[in-house]
């Protein structure tokens, strides 16, 4: 593979060089970022937008907002982890809470037998035999009468 040199530009950055519309909409998105920090990171940057007017200028803004919000964004996993830390143990999955669940079904119906002296034998003993329905007669005003066209007569 071929090594392709690429130059750095000399002019790239110039501190002293007023502010580009890319830079200035760069800054107006940071503004709107940083309206949204907690009041506690806002204070440390104290930097009226209107007024930068060098490249330096914006890149010190850009900085000092930017650390802004990776504090913050530091500060808040924090505060996450140690609520993580501090929350109580779970009591169970629900599939451990179903499992012991059916072990206290099963425990109640051995109980149930035991109470009652029947078991699956002596239940089917206790049965009486089955007893044949009778079939009624059909009655004669509950059948339905065939139904066809109408005649309409006028």
């Amino acid at each position: 593979m071929v090594l392709i040199h690429v130059p750095r530009p000399k002019n790239a950055y110039n501190p002293n060089r007023p502010v580009g519309s890319l830079l200035k909409n760069q800054v107006e998105h940071l503004r709107e970022a940083e309206t949204k920090l907690p009041a506690r990171y806002r204070h440390r940057i104290d930097t009226y937008t209107n007024a930068i007017k060098t490249e330096g200028e914006a890149a010190a803004y850009i900085r000092k907002v930017t650390e802004a919000i990776h504090a913050a964004h530091a500060d808040a996993e924090r505060a996450r982890r140690a609520a993580q830390r501090r929350r109580l143990p779970r009591r169970g999955t629900v599939i451990e809470i179903a499992a012991a669940a059916t072990e206290r079904s099963a425990q109640k119906r051995n109980v149930r037998k035991r109470e009652t002296g029947k078991g699956k034998s002596a239940r089917k003993e206790s049965k009486s035999p089955t007893r044949s329905r009778k079939k009624s007669p059909t009655n004669s005003r509950t059948k339905s009468k065939p139904r066809g066209r109408k005649s309409h007569k006028k």
